[in-house]
């Protein structure tokens, strides 16, 4: 599932990879110097084994891409599973350092960084009261569930749909909140992200489980849960998250 090797990457390195390595060199140098030699060895291509491994977990993720497009000693040292477990952790969480992934931390970088984008995309629409956008995300099938915050519970894709309807027809222009400790857990055909919602930065939070399914070579939504959204202590339906 991993697309690193055909990722339209940015240009624009991070603070990450900036950071100086050798000889006042920064990292970031180092990718470009690499990607310019196509013959001949590099810098990267002189360092020791274990120098290597450490200059690559300064590498963000387009940088890692741009590295494993150059040479075949580069693209050899850029797909070594040490540097995407440590960009994993980076990335993502330190939750799941004792893993193995069936398809090398790579893929397991690709489809998780996949996950964390989609659940994403899944808030814009909320944000943005996209009820086609939120009938494209959502698997057709009759064992879907969402649970709103204000408790209510929906089974089926016609009525979590006409859930999410209702829910967007309260109220007018964008529904503001903040979305923050994401945690993802992706399996080979089953995700699941967990994380909190604020709708006031300087009040509490609520929190969210959304599972994935893949299906036909795309990942859909099967479970939307959100905790109770208390206002004035009492819960009351909520004109932001359901």
């Amino acid at each position: 599932m991993c697309g690193c090797c055909n990722c339209n990457c940015d240009r624009d390195g991070t603070s990450e990879s900036k950071k100086t390595y050798m000889n006042g060199c920064t990292v970031e140098k180092v990718v470009e110097e690499a990607e310019r030699s196509s013959t001949g060895a590099s810098m990267m291509e002189q360092l020791v084994p274990e120098i290597t491994t450490h200059a690559l977990s300064y590498l963000d993720y387009p940088s890692l891409c741009r590295l494993s497009m150059t040479n075949s000693s580069m693209r050899k040292a850029a797909n070594d599973d040490n540097a995407w477990k440590a960009l994993y952790h980076k990335d993502f969480t330190m939750e799941q350092d004792n893993i193995v992934p069936a398809n090398g931390w790579k893929a397991h970088y690709a489809a998780t960084r996949a996950i964390v984008n989609l659940n994403a995309e899944f808030f814009s629409m909320i944000k943005e009261r996209s009820l086609p956008a939120m009938r494209r995300i959502w698997l057709n099938s009759d064992y879907v569930k969402c649970v709103h915050g204000s408790g209510e519970f929906f089974t089926g894709y016609t009525d979590v749909i006409q859930s999410w309807q209702m829910l967007f027809g309260w109220g007018n222009g964008i529904i503001a909140f903040e979305v923050g400790d994401v945690r993802a857990r992706v399996l080979r055909e089953m995700a699941w992200v967990t994380m909190k919602a604020y709708v006031d930065m300087d009040g509490g939070s609520f929190t969210i489980t959304n599972v994935f399914e893949f299906h036909t070579g795309q990942w859909y939504i099967v479970h939307h849960h959100s905790s109770l959204v208390f206002v004035d202590g009492e819960a009351q339906q909520q004109n932001v998250m359901g």
